[in-house]
């Protein structure tokens, strides 16, 4: 499927397999656009075919061009702010940052500034886009690694919800302190607030359902450490901490949940992040290295020197 952007516009050439198919179809079925932004897309009429406002009935053909007011400039939502970002993937859609340790991933009081959001909105300043600022998911502010921002409407829309489904994958690493003895493994106990603490979390019988998988990559004897791979089956805040410090493995210099203060965070990092891409549905896959291994015990998390 050929698709571009042009100005405001997504166009999309209709190949062999949409031919007889109505414009409606489409958009619904094979685009999967939400009911909310297709009935705006309707009553704005923005949706065009080989340029021509067209009945949404319409059947397409081969080689026809379905177009989408998509790039409408918006308000970033944030201020920008020049900051240096590592980017790991780009293009119209889709952006992924590859997040240092110590900012927040967005703004939680108005104008706030120094987050990652506020250096996407200065990065796409640069570039002429006016568009709002989308994290797709986020991580803490001392966890660093691959986090997905969505670049318009629709991507946002449909990534939203390819998170809800768990289709989008986050693999992280996290060093813990003790010599885990099972290598492979699944928690799964519900997460809900410590009503003794304004931030924690705890594993709590009424709390929100939550499973982190774990494979233990390699053990280090004479720290008493274990480099750990996570994926999280559902993403609640804190998920990963409260569920190794429940099992007895809490995070290196991860002091809220019993983490011993040798590192100045907790050493958790977003690895690796695999999806397919919301608009073309390309696997997009990318791998986050670690920015700064120089602080003690950090070298233990580089998967450079760890073997598979």
């Amino acid at each position: 499927m050929e698709i571009r952007k042009k100005g405001k516009w997504l166009e999309i050439v209709v190949p062999k397999g949409w031919t007889e198919r109505t414009i409606e179809d489409v958009l619904k079925n094979q685009l999967q656009i939400p009911k909310t932004m297709l009935h705006s897309l309707r009553m704005d009429k923005t949706v065009k075919l080989n340029h021509q406002i067209t009945p949404w009935q319409s059947l397409l053909k081969s080689g026809d061009f379905i177009q989408l007011e998509l790039f409408v400039e918006e308000e970033f939502g944030v201020t920008p702010e020049y900051k240096e970002i590592s980017i790991l993937y780009e293009d119209d859609h889709v952006l992924i940052v590859n997040k240092q340790a110590g900012i927040d991933t967005h703004p939680t009081k108005e104008g706030q500034l120094g987050t990652l959001a506020n250096a996407v909105a200065f990065h796409y300043q640069t570039q002429g886009l006016q568009t709002k600022v989308r994290h797709v998911h986020r991580l803490d502010r001392d966890t660093t690694g691959a986090i997905l921002f969505a670049k318009d409407r629709l991507s946002s829309s449909i990534l939203d919800r390819m998170l809800e489904r768990r289709d989008i994958k986050r693999t992280y690493l996290a060093l813990v302190h003790g010599l885990m003895k099972q290598k492979k493994g699944k928690i799964d106990e519900p997460i809900g607030r410590d009503r003794h603490h304004p931030t924690r979390r705890r594993v709590s019988p009424t709390g929100q359902v939550a499973t982190t998988h774990f494979n233990v990559l390699k053990t280090f004897p004479s720290k008493k450490l274990s480099l750990v791979e996570l994926n999280l089956s559902t993403g609640r805040t804190h998920q990963i901490r409260v569920h190794m410090s429940h099992i007895g493995y809490p995070l290196v210099g991860d002091e809220l949940y019993g983490g011993q203060a040798i590192t100045k965070r907790q050493a958790l990092h977003a690895h690796s992040l695999q999806l397919f891409h919301p608009i073309t549905n390309d696997l997009i896959e990318v791998q986050a290295p670690l920015i700064d291994i120089s602080e003690p015990y950090f070298e233990f998390m580089n998967l450079k020197k760890v073997p598979n």
